[in-house]
């Protein structure tokens, strides 16, 4: 398409929306038809001059947001109220809250990591573009390579980093490779280990957070899991991921195979990351949001009420065993 095109779309586009001109108006002063400048508004969005955003009002839960400060020692927490029964859409709000902490953060200069998973994409769906000097977006973990690939940490690295007009680096490898030998290779690798070594420096870390035990777990639907490998991790005491990491209900790291097997940034360097900052909800996610609190490695939260007002119980009963599954009410 010419520039001259573009600059007519352009143009019209600021007439409607800026100018509050209709397209009866619009369309005598460019000499078409009412219909054409339909048309042509259709098209500048679909070339994406024009960004449509509606502006839900999301009311919070204060009280709730302090507790969970206190009891797991963060720095913030944000806590969707009045949650959703339909998960898609407790995933569309949850991306917009957290979208919404985000942008208050964004300055210069600055570095983000970030790693996959469908909560993550609602947030960087919802972040409007703006702007940034030399600022940075690292992936720090490796791809899923199956599933959605709009989820992937390779896709959603790309997206933030082009919604922020920043520079961008790629961890190129896989999640999860077949044995520790092929994992301890690709860390080893320069691209691989310098990626992650800018990981290690980022000022936040956007991290998802999965359960082992249900339809919603990520390593289950991207086929890293099969029904016999959660069966034996949930009676071995697994409640979920953070980072691709499995961890117990008290927040440690487990000793099996498949957490010396992911290629993506440690667990422990995350822990010195200035703001680790989780977005997970859904009360089916309770005991890996627990587990993922009390690993230490976060200092912000973004949930719903349901999920806060659960783990708060269990942290406030201090259960450390394996609890039974959490159904969603509805």
């Amino acid at each position: 398409m010419d520039d001259d095109r573009l600059e007519l779309l352009g143009q019209v586009a600021v007439w409607y929306y800026e100018d509050n001109m209709d397209q009866t108006e619009i369309a005598e002063r460019i000499g078409k038809s009412r219909s054409m400048v339909s048309r042509m508004l259709n098209e500048a969005r679909d070339l994406g001059l024009i960004e449509v955003r509606v502006k839900f009002p999301l009311k919070t839960d204060g009280e709730l947001e302090a507790k969970l400060c206190e009891a797991f020692n963060l720095t913030h927490a944000r806590v969707l109220a009045d949650p959703p029964a339909d998960y898609s859409t407790l995933l569309r709000r949850l991306g917009r809250l957290g979208a919404y902490y985000l942008q208050d953060l964004l300055q210069d200069n600055i570095k983000i990591g970030i790693g996959w998973g469908a909560t993550l994409h609602q947030l960087v769906k919802a972040l409007p573009s703006t702007s940034l000097k030399d600022a940075l977006v690292v992936q720090t973990m490796g791809s899923v390579g199956r599933g959605d690939p709009m989820i992937d940490g390779a896709e959603l690295a790309r997206w933030l980093s082009q919604k922020l007009m920043a520079k961008l680096h790629f961890l190129p490898a896989p999640l999860i490779v077949a044995n520790e030998a092929i994992a301890k290779a690709l860390l080893n690798d320069p691209l691989i280990s310098n990626t992650l070594s800018l990981a290690r420096q980022v000022d936040i870390a956007l991290v998802g957070i999965g359960p082992i035990d249900s339809q919603l777990s990520g390593l289950y639907r991207t086929g890293y899991l099969t029904d016999a490998d959660v069966e034996k991790f949930t009676t071995d005491g697994i409640v979920g991921d953070l980072m691709g990491r499995l961890l117990d209900i008290d927040g440690n790291l487990s000793d099996v195979h498949l957490n010396r097997c992911v290629v993506g940034q440690d667990l422990e360097s995350l822990r010195h990351v200035p703001l680790a900052i989780a977005i997970a909800g859904n009360v089916m996610k309770v005991p890996a949001v627990l587990a993922a609190l009390r690993s230490g490695c976060l200092n912000v939260m973004i949930t719903d009420a349901l999920t806060a007002t659960a783990v708060l119980e269990a942290q406030l009963n201090q259960i450390s065993a394996q609890p039974q599954p959490i159904l969603v009410p509805s």
